[in-house]
Formats: C-alpha cells, sequence, structure tokens
C-alpha cells in the first residue's frame, strides 16, 4: 500500500528538500502551509509533486482532516516557543485526532538528552515539546543531525575563512564535532519516515570532524595552513554567554540572537554523537569533511 507523507514547515529550506526526497521514493506527500504562505513557495512545492494545502493552523479540525489517512506527520518547523511548542502542539493534537500512528518532531539539532537544562535555550524549547509528545499515544522519533554543516561556510570561530583561522574552546582540539549536511539530514529523514520500525531517537553525522582534523583538511585543499588556537575554557566561555543573554533581553524573541548562537557552539564541545545510525538505510552518500569543505574553500 501506497503510503503518504505529511509535511508542516515545508516551505522552509529543510522541509523543502524533505519533500523532495519523499517524492524521490514515490510515496504521497502533502504539506500544510499557512493561509499567509507566500504563493511562490507553494508554486515550488507544486512542481515537486507535493499536495499543499492552505489551512488556518489554529483550526485543530482543519488539520485533522489533513492528517486523515496519513502514515506519517514530519514536522520540519522553526521558530520560538509559539512555533516549536505551541504550533507543534496543535499540529500533534490533529494528528492524533486523525489517527495517524507516527510523527517525527523539528529536533534536527545535536542530540540534547545528555545536555543540561537551561544551557541552550532552543534546545530547552523541544525538550518541553518531548515531555509532551511522549505521553500521547502516537509514536515519536526524533532525528538528531548534530549541526547542520552548512555553518562552516559562515566565518564561525571553528573556522573562519575571512580572518584563515580554526578556534576551539577548552582542551577539545581534538573533540570531534558532529556535522549534518542537509541533503544528507533530508534523505535520512524521508527514510524514517517510510520506517515504521524506526526508534525514538537517531543520531546521525556525515562527518565527525575536530578543529585539527579541519585543520588537516584545510592545508589539504589549499595547502595553507591557518592558526589554530584556544578561544577560552569552556568554562570563561559559559560565563560570556549568560552575561551577553543578560545584557540583550531583546535576543529572547529572536531565533538566533548572538547568545544563543554561542549556546549552540558550546553544546557543540559538550556532548557527541557516539551511536550514530548513518548504516541503518543503504542509498544515502554521506558527505566527507574534505569532499564538503572543497564545495566552498578554494
Amino acid at each position: 500500500m501506497e503510503k503518504t507523507i505529511l509535511v508542516a514547515g515545508a516551505t522552509g529550506n529543510l522541509g523543502n528538500r524533505i519533500c523532495t526526497e519523499l517524492v524521490k521514493r514515490g510515496v504521497t506527500v502533502k504539506a500544510i502551509v499557512r493561509e499567509s504562505t507566500d504563493l511562490d513557495k507553494i508554486e515550488i512545492l507544486e512542481k515537486i509533486g507535493v499536495e499543499v494545502r492552505v489551512i488556518d493552523l489554529n483550526d485543530l479540525d482543519a488539520i485533522s482532516a489533513e492528517c486523515k489517512n496519513v502514515n506519517c506527520v514530519v514536522s520540519a518547523l522553526a521558530g520560538l516557543g509559539d512555533v516549536i511548542i505551541d504550533l507543534q502542539k496543535k499540529i500533534l493534537d490533529g494528528a492524533i485526532k486523525a489517527g495517524v500512528p507516527r510523527f517525527i518532531p523539528s529536533d534536527f539539532c545535536t542530540d540534547y538528552n545528555d545536555l543540561k537544562e537551561g544551557e541552550n535555550r532552543n534546545f530547552d524549547l523541544r525538550r518541553t515539546f518531548k515531555k509532551y509528545i511522549d505521553q500521547s499515544p502516537i509514536k515519536a522519533s526524533s532525528i538528531f543531525n548534530g549541526c547542520f554543516a552548512d555553518i562552516l561556510k559562515y566565518n564561525t570561530p571553528i573556522l573562519n575563512l575571512k580572518e584563515k583561522s580554526i578556534g576551539y574552546w577548552g582542551d577539545k582540539a581534538d573533540w570531534k564535532l558532529d556535522f549534518t549536511t542537509m541533503d544528507n539530514t533530508a534523505s535520512f529523514t524521508a527514510e524514517v519516515a517510510l520506517d515504521d520500525s524506526a526508534p525514538r531517537d537517531l543520531q546521525i553525522a556525515s562527518f565527525q570532524v575536530s578543529p585539527n582534523m579541519i585543520f588537516e583538511n584545510v592545508k589539504e585543499i589549499t595547502g595553507q595552513e591557518f592558526p589554530i588556537y584556544q578561544l577560552a575554557t569552556l568554562e570563561n566561555f559559559a560565563e560570556y554567554i549568560k552575561k551577553q543573554r543578560a545584557e540583550n533581553p531583546a535576543g529572547e524573541n529572536e531565533l538566533y540572537a548572538k547568545f544563543q548562537q554561542g549556546q549552540y557552539m558550546y553544546s557543540m564541545f559538550s556532548t557527541q554523537h557516539n551511536n550514530l545510525a548513518n548504516n541503518r538505510y543503504k542509498g544515502i552518500s554521506w558527505d566527507t569533511s574534505v569532499d564538503y569543505l572543497r564545495t566552498f574553500i578554494r
């Protein structure tokens, strides 16, 4: 029997890629979008074969109606508490009302289960939703992809191409960081959506690379040796993030406030994915660190 997968957040970068991967696998793909959604974004989805439904996302009955005969709901939503908690709850409740058996929440990040609450605001929002979904009758599967590899393009302290430098915190020059490309994440998510036996939590990473390994990769690609140095101790970094957050209350309403960017970096150097599910599905070609870096380093 052909499966039907419903995607929320389909107009976003990751959501669109997930829809594309699902369509490739020959299943029926539906997307629910807000009434205010840009028509161009809807047209892009329809062109790849997605059945787009424009509904009032505050209407539980409308959500439930679109979830009828759906095998799995995938949430690729991005936002703060009003989205990750409130809107996801509404979509989940609609899915449960319609009898949907499975749900993939928007947990596309580092596996926060072993991290302390309070260290990362956006992870804490996901923890709150996790408690809600785990008390429901639906079967959930979270996909933890570490950090999206795209961040390596944006001159972060880990790899700053503008300054030609590589940085790390604490004594973790050899600490392996988890990175997954958007395409690899989307492919894996499509497989999980079709896998009724998928477990509660799945860790993935296109590549796991340390600052010292990034140094070697950059040297191989460019022939240059970027200076590599300790930015601060992890304790000092944590204190700096707290101070930065306290001094910028407006950042609480920003998805990627500066303090939140710091929290993401801190989390990357605090936990690792040690139980990768990369081999669970055949046919996914995982990017390597050096090959990925070659796509934008000259």
